[in-house]
């Protein structure tokens, strides 16, 4: 049979086909085995990423430590608990891995987790009837602490696990916390948020390594399993140049004043003058970063939030009109008000009608408005006086070394926001700026940075890895300039004319300060908000006058006072407390002869001697003594020998196998003292004195427990004196 023509034609085309499928493969398979790769994926690669185990080691993030290296943040472990229910997970095993009594289970978790058994107990069934492989606990299964993780263990019930995680911890609660800032996760990262965690976030986070080996098909380890081990760098430790027995100091004071008068804001800061090291900040509202809830105020307002901030400002008007020689003290005018032919409006004391005719010193000892508005307009001339703004750096911000900062803003176009200027008011200023331009004045006229990082330290080796060092940024007057300011300032404080008189003084120690109480601007209305407490109530003193070793600056907006009761009050009571003790620890001679002055006692040398006579001998000076232990040889002291105390001060003596004693009636202070000596891990609440402790009186203590401190204030707790007139910035608004 003759062949059809087509069948030829179609066999031919089939033929070419196959060849050409079978080329196009073979050459596929060849550049496959030639170059190793498919679409762009190395084989070889993915073979040995299939068959390879990799886990990430994890950096630990660096601490942030004050000054004396206590620490204020670092990680600490915590664990999530889990219980399997899953009963195939037991299959064929001599010990059960599942939970397999219910009940039991839940009456022994339950005082641990804070929960009662049956709602456990629900959980556990509910989790069972549905079939789940394990159920977790909520809220109150996570963030369980080293010791509750081994109290759950000891109880050795199947079935029961813990996965670990790496939380950021701050061991004093609500403390220096805008300084401090806050760290939280993201993408399983530790993030600073704000404060030093942010400023500093790329030094303290570290860098994760990791560890990879090869494995078989059953997750073993093969016999050449070409194991990479990266270590983790750690995060560097920070070391902050605030002091915590002065930040102590520094928040139970302002706790006491916000529980007593519920202001609208707080802010105080305390620096050393010479080297614009910050010793101490603190602002309310603040928040606890260990236990967040609703978070009314972010933001530091000590550098954050520009204010008008009253008469604490004639300071400078003062030193700038001294610096050029057009300040008379004895010179004088005609108090009340003020109004020249280029303004539009009148600028009144805060005394109606003035004092008459008084002398230009006895004006800055009343804080009055004339003074600095006439020193301004008429001696020293407006263009001179904005030269001194911007010495002073008034119109730029500080450079501290903190996130967020913001610079206020001299107002000065029309004449009389260059006259109110001179008192404090249109103009606006941080805190911060403020301290800065006053470390002129304490300084003998160089003006220091102010700065919180004192130095970064290698977390492994303990090496410093980089110091800050003090840095001058002006001297916008002379030595004699500043010595003439601090002496006029003094008699704010000494003469019965001036407006701290009574209420700003040490026992101790001379101060020179200047007080300050600005109108607070109405939103609403325009102008000026009024009332007896709607102001920001201030105070910037340094201490001791001839040759200050610390600045502070308190301010206090809108308090709730009582009938009669004045402003100054609350900022006294912040500043007198804080000052006063902070220039006793740190060893500051006094300067001052008073007659009520309390004589420090120096701590004699124990060594060597028993517990018991130790004690006896440390109760014969005026100490309150506690003995920690049961031993008769004395391990530890919580203070030093030759360092100087105060009568009834607490002294600590550690022994052997130490217990937990009552701390009740405590001071902070005195907390702290025995976390120190006991290394434990504390957390303090409140403020005041100790009412609740976490681990009962006579407990046994080993390092490292967790420890937390209930405090509530003092009842009848007053400060600052009553019937004194405050001063108000009482001019009419500029315009706008």
């Amino acid at each position: 049979m003759r062949k059809n023509k087509t069948t030829h034609v179609m066999s031919s085309v089939f033929i070419l086909l196959f060849i050409g499928v079978f080329l196009v493969i073979s050459g596929r398979f060849l550049y496959i085995q030639g170059t190793g790769e498919v679409d762009g994926v190395s084989l070889q690669e993915l073979a040995d990423e299939k068959r390879t185990n990799s886990y990430t080691l994890e950096a630990e993030r660096g601490k942030i430590l004050d000054r004396n290296g206590m620490t204020l943040a670092y990680d600490r472990a915590t664990y999530q608990i889990s219980a399997i229910l899953d009963e195939e997970y037991s299959k064929g095993l001599e010990e059960p891995k599942h939970v397999k009594d219910i009940d039991k289970a839940a009456a022994g978790l339950a005082p641990l987790l804070n929960m009662e058994a049956t709602e456990i107990a629900a959980i556990l069934e509910r989790g069972k009837e549905e079939g789940k492989f394990q159920v977790e606990f909520g809220a109150q299964g996570k963030d369980l602490s080293q010791e509750t993780k081994e109290e759950i263990e000891a109880l050795q019930i199947p079935g029961i696990n813990f996965e670990k995680e790496s939380k950021r911890y701050y061991p004093n609660g609500t403390f220096a916390s805008h300084v401090i800032g806050l760290a939280q996760k993201q993408d399983d990262v530790l993030v600073g948020r704000n404060g030093i965690e942010a400023e500093m976030d790329n030094v303290l986070s570290g860098k994760n390594g990791f560890i990879s080996y090869k494995r078989d098909n059953f997750n073993a380890k093969l016999l050449n399993p070409d194991e990479v081990i990266e270590e983790a760098d750690n995060g560097e430790d920070v070391y902050l140049t605030i002091d915590q027995k002065i930040q102590t100091l520094l928040e139970d004071a302002i706790a006491q004043v916000d529980e007593q008068y519920n202001p609208e804001r707080i802010t105080a800061v305390v620096m050393d003058p010479k080297t614009g090291e910050t010793l101490a900040m603190s602002s309310r509202p603040s928040y606890n970063p260990n236990k967040l809830g609703e978070v009314s105020n972010w933001y530091n307002d000590i550098i954050s939030t520009p204010f008008e901030p009253g008469s604490t400002m004639k300071i400078f008007t003062l030193a700038a009109a001294i610096e050029e020689g057009v300040f008379n003290p004895e010179e004088t005018y005609k108090s009340g008000s003020y109004k020249n032919d280029d303004m539009n409006k009148a600028i009144n004391d805060h005394h109606l009608g003035g004092w008459g005719p008084i002398t230009y010193k006895e004006g800055i000892q009343r804080s009055s408005n004339v003074a600095a508005a006439k020193l301004v307009w008429e001696k020293l001339g407006t263009e001179k006086f904005l030269e001194y703004l911007k010495a002073f750096h008034f119109d730029q911000p500080t450079g501290i070394d903190l996130p967020n900062e913001q610079a206020g803003h001299i107002l000065y176009d029309w004449p009389i926001e260059k006259v109110t200027s001179s008192f404090g008011q249109g103009t606006t200023v941080t805190p911060i700026q403020q301290m800065m331009a006053a470390s002129a004045i304490a300084n003998d006229g160089s003006m220091v940075r102010p700065y919180v990082i004192s130095k970064i330290v290698d977390s492994e080796t303990g090496k410093v890895v980089k110091e800050k060092q003090p840095e001058t940024v002006g001297s916008p007057v002379s030595k004699e300039t500043a010595e003439e300011v601090r002496d006029i300032l003094e008699t704010v404080i000494t003469s019965e004319n001036g407006t701290g008189h009574n209420i700003y003084n040490l026992n101790d120690y001379s101060v020179a300060g200047k007080t300050g109480t600005a109108q607070i601007p109405d939103p609403k209305n325009g102008g000026y908000l009024t009332g007896d407490e709607n102001y920001i109530f201030s105070f910037l003193g340094m201490a001791p006058k001839e040759d200050p070793e610390l600045v502070m600056y308190v301010s206090v907006k809108q308090p709730e006072l009582d009938v009669n009761e004045q402003g100054s009050a609350p900022v006294s009571f912040i500043f007198k407390n804080v000052m006063e003790n902070s220039l006793h620890y740190l060893n500051i001679d006094p300067d001052q002869d008073n007659s009520q002055q309390v004589e420090t006692i120096d701590m004699p040398d124990v060594t060597g001697m028993s517990a018991n006579k130790a004690k006896e001998s440390l109760q014969e000076k005026g100490f309150d003594v506690t003995v920690l232990g049961e031993g008769d040889s004395i391990k530890a002291l919580s203070n030093s020998p030759g360092e100087q105390l105060l009568p009834n001060e607490r002294i600590i003596i550690l022994t052997d196998k130490p217990t937990m004693p009552d701390v009740n009636g405590w001071s902070k202070r005195e907390v702290l003292k025995l976390s120190d000596l006991l290394e434990l891990e504390v957390e303090t609440m409140g403020s005041g004195f100790a009412t609740k402790q976490s681990i009962k009186e006579g407990g046994k203590v080993k390092k490292k427990d967790y420890l937390v401190v209930e405090f509530s204030p003092p009842e009848n707790q007053q400060g600052g004196n009553e019937g004194q007139e405050d001063e108000t910035d009482g001019s009419e608004s500029p315009p706008e």
